[in-house]
């Protein structure tokens, strides 16, 4: 065998934590949750093309982008089963972030085409057949229902960002739903056509509020931000008060992928305490209290590396401490 050939037959490299996200589960769930969202969304526009409604066609629209949605998460959660290579060193997980923001930004602009169109609907109404409205609106709240609770059920078995927020997209599909029954029946006892293109607008505003959440978490994960759950000044007190640090400083916690957080840390060490002994029980620490398992910790020395005039007030500050009190 040659030299390239048995590089290439063993894995190449090894990691602490495995960059690969395995999700059955996850895969499983966006399956049964695609098949029967694309079923529904054609349905749905059929049925807002024969009856002239607004509010079934923007709720169309809605499900149409939770099918892209839907199929840009299937294509991360498989991305993100690919093993780490030499230039994507974390693996694909990050795919998953792209994914979603993308489809946040898609809910955003598809809330806002719906807008200017309710709001032509309101300057010139249309009459709009109920009968086949309010059919295509049960059904859909029967399958909004149904696409919930199979997502909830997912969420309970694995963490994964796209599936919380096609969770949220449907949680607002279900909300849709009812209000376009509302509206087929208040216009059925009342002759107020105008209320259709109103539920229209306010269906836009539950999209976009979830599109403005997806993309702020993808934004959030992009920018390598700490993640929400956890207190980076607790984290550093906790690292400080392992038994022969003296300080910690250029610290990093960022979020990989959800469920997936990588943490740095430089730690001064005081003389005569085992620099290996000292990451051990940090890293121990971290996996324990935090459930932090990607670690890099780099012990240094106070007088060794200096570093400027932070250094030079912490052995001040240090140096004080070991005087005695008078």
């Amino acid at each position: 065998m040659s030299t390239r050939s048995a590089r290439m037959s063993k894995p190449y490299d090894y990691h602490h934590l495995n960059h690969v996200k395995e999700q059955s589960a996850s895969k499983k769930t966006l399956w049964i949750t695609l098949i029967l969202t694309f079923f529904f969304a054609v349905v749905e526009v059929i049925g807002g093309l024969i009856s002239h409604s607004l509010a079934l066609l923007s709720d169309s629209m809605h499900m149409i982008s939770d099918v892209l949605a839907l199929g840009l998460s299937m294509t991360a959660i498989y991305m993100a089963s690919r093993s780490p290579n030499r230039k994507y060193t974390f693996g694909f997980l990050r795919f998953e972030v792209i994914a979603s923001l993308l489809n946040g930004l898609a809910l955003a602009v598809i809330a806002v085409g719906i807008f200017v169109e309710g709001i032509k609907r309101i300057v010139a109404p249309r009459e709009v057949e109920l009968g086949f409205m309010l059919v295509i609106a049960i059904i859909g709240f029967l399958v909004n229902l149904t696409l919930t609770l199979v997502l909830s059920h997912g969420m309970k078995e694995e963490d994964n960002l796209n599936v919380r927020s096609a969770l949220w997209h449907f949680f607002g599909d279900l909300l849709s739903s009812i209000g376009v029954i509302v509206s087929a029946v208040v216009i059925y006892f009342t002759g107020w056509v105008v209320l259709d293109p109103l539920i229209s607008m306010v269906i836009g505003a539950i999209i976009f509020t979830g599109g403005a959440k997806i993309i702020r978490e993808s934004y959030l994960i992009i920018m390598e931000s700490v993640p929400e759950q956890f207190d980076l000044d607790e984290i550093r007190a906790d690292i400080a008060s392992v038994e022969g640090v003296q300080d910690v400083h250029e610290m990093h916690l960022w979020t990989i992928a959800s469920g997936h957080y990588s943490l740095t840390a430089h730690v001064f060490v005081r003389e005569g305490i085992q620099p290996y002994c000292a990451i051990l029980a940090i890293n121990e620490l971290l996996k324990d209290k935090y459930g932090i398992t990607h670690s890099t910790i780099q012990t240094e020395n106070l007088f060794i590396h200096p570093h400027g005039e932070y250094g030079h007030q912490l052995r001040s500050r240090l140096d004080g401490k070991a005087q005695p009190q008078v």
